[in-house]
C-alpha cells in the first residue's frame, strides 16, 4: 500500500530545505532515510526531489510512504469493533478475552489477527501497529497506526503524553477520599514474568489518578494515568487496599459470572498524525460490568 501525502509551501517553510521541512511535520530519521531510497519517494511536483533541495512558496511537495503487511500476522476473520477509520489510524473497541498481538500460544486469535484480516478485505497492505495496549481481559480502546509515519509521530504524542485515556473500572471495597491519587513505582514482581509490584527502592515512576463514581461493595472508579507501566492500575489498586473486582493476579476471582477484571478503556484523546485535528472517542461498559453495576445499583444508564 503507498499512502500519499501532498503538502503546499508556504511563506513558513519557503528558503528552506526539504529535510527541514520532514522533521518539521514528525518524519522521523528512518523515515526519511527510506523514502531517500524510494525513486519516488520525495517528489515536487512532478519532479524527483532530494532532501537537500531549497523549497519556494508555492511548491506542491509530495510524499510515497510504502507499507507492507507483516507476515508475522496471519489475518483471520474475527469479531471486530471499529469505533473510527481513516487512512492513517484505526480505533477499536476491543472485547474481554481477546489479546492484542498474537504470542506462542496465541496465534491466530487477536485484536492484530482480526485487524489483518479486516485490512486485507479493504485491500490495505499495511501493518498492525498498536500505539497503546491492554491486557488480554481488559476491554475497551486501542488506537492503531496504519503507516510508520503515523506511528512514529503517535508514539511520541504517547511518550509526551498528548494523549489521553481514562478508565472505568470496579473496585473491590473503596478509597477513603472521593478524589484520589496513587504515586508509587513499579517493578516487577520477584521470580515472575507476568505480575509487578510496587517497588520504593527500583521502581519505575508511576502515577495513577481516580475519582469515585458510585460506592458498593464493588466501588465504580473513573481512573486516569500519567505513566503507563505494565499492570499500573492493577498494581495500584492492590497497593492501597481495594484492588480491581475480579483481579485473580492482585486480588481475588469473581465467584459469580464474571469471569475477568473488571477494567475497561473507556476514553481515548489524540492529535490525529496528519491533520492535527483533536479527537476524542469512548466506549461504554460492555455487556458483563453493565451486569455488575445493575446488580448494585439498578438499571446502567450511559
Amino acid at each position: 500500500m503507498i499512502r500519499r501525502l501532498e503538502y503546499e509551501i508556504d511563506d513558513t517553510f519557503a528558503g528552506r530545505q526539504v529535510l527541514s521541512f520532514l522533521k518539521a511535520h514528525g518524519f522521523s530519521s528512518r523515515m526519511i532515510k527510506q523514502l531517500k531510497k524510494n525513486p519516488h519517494g520525495i517528489m515536487i511536483g512532478n519532479k524527483k526531489s532530494t532532501v537537500l533541495k531549497q523549497l519556494k512558496r508555492g511548491d506542491r511537495l509530495t510524499v510515497y510512504i510504502r507499507e507492507s503487511a507483516s507476515e508475522r500476522v496471519v489475518p483471520r476473520e474475527l469479531a471486530l469493533d471499529i469505533v473510527y477509520e481513516d487512512k492513517d489510524v484505526v480505533v477499536c473497541n476491543k472485547p474481554p478475552f481477546m489479546a492484542t498481538h498474537p504470542s506462542q500460544d496465541n496465534f491466530d486469535n487477536t485484536l492484530a489477527n482480526a485487524l489483518a484480516f479486516h485490512f486485507l478485505q479493504n485491500g490495505e497492505d499495511c501493518a498492525v501497529r498498536p500505539v497503546n495496549r491492554l491486557d488480554k481481559n481488559t476491554s475497551g480502546l486501542i488506537l492503531v497506526a496504519k503507516n510508520a509515519h503515523a506511528s512514529g509521530i503517535l508514539s511520541v504524542d504517547l511518550r509526551e503524553k498528548r494523549i489521553k485515556r481514562q478508565y472505568l473500572a470496579f473496585v473491590e471495597g473503596c478509597p477513603q477520599d472521593g478524589i484520589g491519587v496513587v504515586n508509587a513505582p513499579i517493578a516487577r514482581a520477584d521470580g515472575s514474568v507476568i505480575k509487578r509490584r510496587v517497588d520504593f527502592d527500583i521502581g519505575a515512576p508511576a502515577v495513577t489518578h481516580f475519582e469515585i463514581l458510585r460506592r458498593g461493595e464493588y466501588s465504580l472508579l473513573r481512573l486516569w494515568l500519567e505513566t503507563g507501566r505494565t499492570h499500573q492500575i492493577r498494581v495500584h489498586m492492590s497497593y492501597i487496599g481495594c484492588p480491581v473486582a475480579g483481579d485473580f493476579l492482585y486480588g481475588h476471582e469473581f465467584s459469580g459470572a464474571m469471569q475477568r477484571h473488571a477494567l475497561h478503556s473507556h476514553s481515548l484523546d489524540f492529535i490525529h498524525p496528519i491533520s492535527g485535528k483533536q479527537l476524542h472517542f469512548e466506549a461504554e461498559l460492555p455487556q458483563d460490568m453493565r451486569n455488575l453495576f445493575e446488580k448494585q445499583w439498578g438499571e446502567y444508564n450511559k
